[in-house]
C-alpha cells in the first residue's frame, strides 16, 4: 500500500480522556518506558501512573492522527508561564511527541507542529519550550536551544566550606508550601523559569526518586526562607537535584549543609542549569563536568512577542529583522522596530532602517540570552553590520537563561 493510501485513511483530532490508555501506550512504545521504570520512579503499580497522566489530558491540549479509532501519532501542548527578563509571558510547551514506526515518513509529524503551532498562537502563547529527543529534528521545525544543563561530580575532600553563616538550614518534604513558596520568589527573579503550578510540580518529580528525595532550605537570621536544595543520598553518593538560592549567603549556607555529610559521604553528583561557575567556587577545581543541552525555545509570533518583549533599551534609530521560519509561515518577512512619537516600541513590515537577516532559531535562541548579537554574528547566524550587532547588545538585557523543569 503506498503512503497517499495510508494517509488518506488519517485523521487529525483531539485526544481526550477516553484515549488515556492509547496516549499512555503510543508514549511508552516510543519513549520505551518499561515497568521497571516506573516501579524505580516510585509508582507501585501501572495504573498509578495511568491516574497521574489524568489531569495531563484534562488541562492540556493534545492533538493526534487516528486511524479509524486508532491513535498512531500525537504530541501535547502544556499551557504554562515563564519569566522573560522580569516579564511574564504564556508559554507552549510542547511534549509527548511520538508516532508508531509503522507510520513514520507521511509528514504526520510536520503537520501536527503546524497544527500546535496555530493553536499556540490563537492561544497567544507568543513562545514555545521542549526537551529535544533530536536536536536537529526540532531545529528544523523552528526550535534552538537556550538552556544547558551541567552535571558534576566532586569528590568529598573537594566539597566548598565557608565561615558559618547567620542563619540556618531546615530538613522538608519537597512538597512543603515554604518550599513552593521559596521556588516562586526564584522564579520570579530569574530569566527563563517556569512560573510551576500543581501539574509543573508534578512533572517534575514525575521520574525522581519518591522514596527518598528531601528538600534542605535555607533560612536567613530573621527566619526569612533564601535559598533551597532537592537532594537525596544513595550508596555514599549525595544527589543534587537543583539548588536554587536569592542571595550568595543562602548559596554558602547550603553548600556547607552538603559539607556537613562529610563522613557520609564519597561523593557529590549534580546539577545546575545555569552558567554557574562552580569550578570556580571550588577551593580545588580540578572536577569533572558535563555541559549538554538541554531546553530548546522558539517564537511563536515574532511581531507578537516583540511587541511585550522586555528590551532593555528601545532602538533610537529604526531597524529591521529579516526573518525566515520553516514551519509558520506568518513568521516569514520583514519586522520593523521602531519607537513613536510618545517614545513607544512600535512594530511594521515596512524595511526601516538597517536590516538584520536570520533564521527563528537564531532570534529565538539570541532573544533568550542564550548566547549574545556577537556570538551569532561571528559563526555568521546573523548578517548585519557591526554597528548594528553592538546595538541588538545594548537592548538584549543580559541575565542568562535558568531552566530545570522537565515535561
Amino acid at each position: 500500500m503506498s503512503n497517499s493510501s495510508i494517509r488518506d485513511k488519517l485523521v487529525i483530532k483531539p485526544v481526550t480522556l477516553e484515549h488515556l490508555d492509547q496516549f499512555d501506550e503510543l508514549l511508552r512504545y516510543v519513549f520505551q518506558v518499561t515497568s521497571k521504570d516506573i516501579e524505580k520512579s516510585g509508582y507501585e503499580k501501572d495504573d498509578e501512573l495511568l491516574r497521574e497522566k489524568r489531569p495531563v489530558l484534562q488541562n492540556t491540549d493534545v492533538i493526534g492522527w487516528f486511524n479509524k479509532d486508532k491513535l498512531v501519532s500525537q504530541l501535547c501542548i502544556y499551557p504554562c508561564k515563564v519569566n522573560i527578563h522580569n516579564t511574564i509571558f504564556e508559554m507552549a510547551g510542547l511534549t509527548g511527541v511520538g508516532t508508531y514506526p509503522e507510520y513514520a515518513n507521511l509528514g504526520l509529524m510536520n503537520d501536527l507542529i503546524k497544527t500546535a503551532l496555530t493553536k499556540m498562537r490563537d492561544n497567544q502563547q507568543w513562545i514555545s519550550y521542549l526537551y529535544p529527543y533530536s536536536v536537529p529534528f526540532y531545529r528544523k521545525k523552528g526550535w534552538e536551544i537556550f538552556s544547558e544543563r551541567i552535571t558534576f561530580n566532586i569528590k568529598d575532600s573537594q566539597i566548598p566550606y565557608y565561615e558559618k553563616q547567620p542563619g540556618f538550614v531546615e530538613r522538608l518534604d519537597v512538597d512543603e508550601e515554604v518550599v513552593v513558596d521559596v521556588y516562586n520568589r526564584f522564579s520570579a527573579s530569574n530569566h527563563g523559569a517556569l512560573i510551576r503550578n500543581k501539574l509543573s510540580w508534578n512533572e517534575y518529580w514525575r521520574w525522581e526518586n519518591e522514596q527518598d528525595r528531601t528538600a534542605a532550605l535555607y533560612y536567613n537570621q530573621s527566619g526569612e526562607p533564601m535559598g533551597a536544595m532537592f537532594y537525596w543520598i544513595d550508596k555514599d553518593v549525595f544527589y543534587i537535584k537543583d539548588m536554587i538560592y536569592l542571595n550568595q549567603e543562602a548559596r554558602k549556607g547550603l553548600w556547607n549543609f552538603v559539607y556537613a555529610h562529610y563522613s557520609m559521604i564519597d561523593k557529590v553528583k549534580g546539577r545546575i542549569y545555569r552558567h554557574d561557575p562552580i569550578a570556580f567556587q571550588l577551593s580545588d577545581s580540578h572536577i569533572n563536568e558535563t555541559i549538554e543541552a538541554y531546553y530548546m525555545a522558539r517564537i511563536v509570533d515574532v511581531a507578537e512577542f516583540l511587541k511585550a518583549y522586555p528590551f532593555a533599551i528601545l532602538p533610537k534609530e529604526p531597524f529591521h529583522f529579516i526573518v525566515t521560519d520553516p514551519v509558520a509561515e506568518w513568521n516569514n518577512g520583514i519586522f520593523s522596530l521602531y519607537t513613536d512619537s510618545n517614545g513607544l516600541l512600535c512594530i511594521d513590515d515596512q524595511p526601516r532602517g538597517k536590516a538584520v537577516t536570520l533564521s527563528i532559531q537564531t532570534l529565538s535562541s539570541m532573544m533568550m540570552n542564550f548566547r549574545r548579537p556577537q556570538f551569532f554574528y561571528e559563526y555568521e547566524r546573523l548578517k548585519t553590520d557591526k554597528q548594528m550587532v553592538d546595538i541588538l547588545d545594548s537592548m538584549i538585557p543580559p541575565k542568562q537563561p535558568y531552566f530545570s523543569d522537565y515535561f
